[in-house]
């Protein structure tokens, strides 16, 4: 499976589907492209022609990397690629529910896995709640992969609001902590692997550049939920094309 191609390919219509909307999340969708790509072509337990199997893993994510999961979704064979460039409703899918739905699981004695993806800026507020019931519950069916590329809105995570050390929290609440490099899709692939072997939750902290892909959009705060224009679409396609084929 070429792993690397595939990402391109959902970086370059992420890069479509926000500019066409005139409005997105394009940084994080960019950075948190390979952990999609590995999770739907790699690991995940699904059927795009069967999307309502029932002994399918389950997947939730946040609202702000639905440009990146609906792409998936699509270069998966859910639905046309085509679709990607009208109108979206976005799905909803957060950690609170992800928990739910792993314990539901749990209880009911099913065999799948959940699994959740999430941006760092997201580690606030209520979602402590849903890991700390997590860990309680030792819900080993559910895996937790973070896109620790480091911005959000106003600036840089460790500058706003630190997490680090975040390995260590995770770990004080009775998870599973594996950390890896977001981009290299063998260390994620393993990683996801020894998830589905743990006796506990596992959450993945994947180290990212926000804007994967594009120089002008890397490591730069800034995009955390801007769109790019016509030209700024047109040159980050170029980029992407150079990149694939240097």
């Amino acid at each position: 499976m070429d792993y690397t191609s595939i990402a391109k390919n959902i970086r370059k219509d992420v890069i479509r589907s926000i500019a066409r909307a005139g409005k997105g999340h394009t940084a994080g969708n960019l950075s948190s492209a390979d952990i999609f790509t590995t999770l739907y072509f790699g690991i995940l337990k699904h059927n795009p022609r069967k999307p309502d199997w029932e002994e399918r893993d389950r997947v939730f994510a946040s609202e702000h990397l639905n440009p990146a999961w609906n792409t998936t979704l699509a270069h998966a064979g859910y639905f046309s690629k085509r679709e990607l460039f009208l109108p979206q409703k976005e799905k909803q899918g957060g950690l609170s529910i992800a928990v739910g739905s792993a314990l539901a699981a749990k209880i009911d004695n099913k065999k799948h896995q959940t699994y959740c993806i999430l941006s760092d800026h997201e580690l606030n507020g209520e979602n402590w709640e849903a890991i700390m019931l997590a860990g309680k519950h030792k819900l080993s069916n559910m895996t937790l992969i973070i896109d620790r590329n480091n911005i959000q809105a106003e600036g840089y995570t460790e500058e706003l609001m630190p997490l680090e050390p975040l390995r260590a929290k995770y770990e004080a609440f009775n998870w599973n902590a594996i950390e890896v490099d977001g981009h290299n899709h063998q260390h994620i692939f393993e990683a996801l692997n020894e998830a589905k072997n743990s006796l506990k939750p596992t959450v993945i902290i994947a180290h990212t550049i926000a804007g994967k892909g594009i120089s002008f959009i890397e490591n730069k705060y800034e995009w955390h939920a801007k769109a790019p224009t016509n030209e700024e679409e047109q040159t980050a396609l170029n980029e992407l094309n150079d990149r694939h084929n240097n």
